[in-house]
């Protein structure tokens, strides 16, 4: 590994100077953030450097909690829907999933064919926003600023179809129990169907432009070593574990919906490193667009919410559940509790961002300022589904 101090030139001692006797003199304490634009958000990671290396980084949360499982035992089951747009606002839908899955396995609600269809497909196109607005925000922040403007302007196109179907560019909140709340617009499907080849003509360029580009490669390769064993001690799901070479993906360990039904990989990497996690995340972007192929191609017609649907004032029958699905940062899990009343009882919420970020800590150590940004991009981090 390059550049990379190792195990005994980090020593035990040094942090108990840190924290005790506090820093001596030939090391500084850094304050990265809360308002660093390479944290993306209100995350403060307090630095103890020894010249440009880092001896210790502390991850500081806190900034942006908004007691969001607190304020689900104080709204009824379809009044706290609209949080689940809140705490990862880049892959709503996705949220909003795992919410209303909780939910219908609790209250044993059956859902149509089409409206697992039309979930299918609005949640892929989300995860293909959601990786895009990473690829240019990561490039951003480690110094190429042209990526982030075609990423936009592809990312354009998908808020304009999520737009036409939830009526929202961002914080969707359009799936229901027993469904979702509205049906596709008539030219919702051809649209998607135009975007597919439009999309998949883009990848190859953006591998030209960037993934083949030396300056890029040095910045991601061989940093940020992160061994499968470290993902397993700290919960790491999503493209982070996929980046060190496991192949867990929520769709295919814990189907849901209809994707037992679409054939798609499950892109990995060996190199374990930031390199290997962008990788992925490319990768997903081409499996995102054979999905959506088949589903538009496979939608059939019928009802897109049951007859009965829950209610505003539904009460949930006495007992607790747990649903999951497949986040662009990973595994999100939704826990409900109910004691039989129109609110939950308890709502726990596994957010990804909070486990990847937990690595962070043992992943920084012994490497270079400069490498801390390349690893803490390479992680995707969105700071309101960590604080929650």
């Amino acid at each position: 590994m390059k550049h990379h101090l190792s195990p005994e030139q980090i020593s035990g001692d040094f942090y108990s100077r840190r924290f005790e006797q506090g820093p001596d003199e030939d090391t500084l304490i850094l304050n990265m953030g809360p308002q660093h634009p390479s944290t993306h958000g209100v995350l403060r990671i307090i630095l103890a450097l020894d010249g440009e290396y880092i001896m210790r980084a502390e991850p500081v949360l806190g900034y942006l909690h908004r007691m969001h499982e607190a304020m689900a035992e104080h709204r009824t089951y379809l009044g706290y829907l609209p949080n689940m747009g809140r705490v990862d606002y880049l892959h709503a839908v996705a949220w909003n999933w795992a919410y209303v899955g909780a939910v219908e396995r609790l209250g044993g609600i059956e859902v149509p064919r089409r409206a697992e269809y039309i979930r299918v497909i609005t949640c892929e196109l989300n995860r293909i926003s959601s990786h895009l607005l990473w690829w240019g925000a990561y490039l951003l922040d480690l110094g190429a600023f042209t990526p982030i403007m075609y990423a936009f302007d592809d990312r354009e196109i998908i808020l304009d179809l999520l737009q036409s179907v939830s009526g929202s560019r961002l914080t969707y909140s359009f799936l229901r129990p027993g469904g979702v709340a509205f049906d596709l617009p008539d030219t919702f499907l051809d649209e998607v169907k135009a975007f597919i080849p439009h999309m998949r003509a883009r990848l190859p360029m953006y591998k030209a432009l960037v993934t083949d580009n030396t300056i890029l490669r040095h910045r991601c390769e061989e940093v940020g070593d992160l061994p499968l064993e470290m993902c397993r001690r700290y919960g790491a799901t999503g493209p982070v574990v996929r980046g060190s070479g496991m192949a867990y993906d929520v769709r295919r360990a814990e189907p849901y919906g209809v994707y037992p039904e679409l054939e798609f990989e499950i892109p990995t990497e060996n190199s374990q490193d930031a390199m290997g996690r962008y990788l992925v995340r490319m990768g997903e972007l081409e499996q995102c667009l054979n999905i959506l192929e088949q589903a538009v191609q496979a939608i059939p017609e019928g009802e897109h919410l049951i007859k009965g649907a829950p209610k505003p004032r539904w009460k949930a029958p006495v007992g607790e559940t747990y649903f999951a699905v497949e986040g662009a940062r990973g595994k999100i899990g939704v826990h409900l509790v109910s004691d039989g009343s129109s609110t939950p009882y308890r709502c726990k919420l596994r957010a990804p961002g909070f486990s990847n970020l937990s690595l962070f800590a043992e992943l920084a150590e012994g490497t270079l300022l400069a490498d801390a940004v390349s690893i803490l991009g390479s992680l995707d981090l969105v700071i309101p589904e960590i604080d929650r």
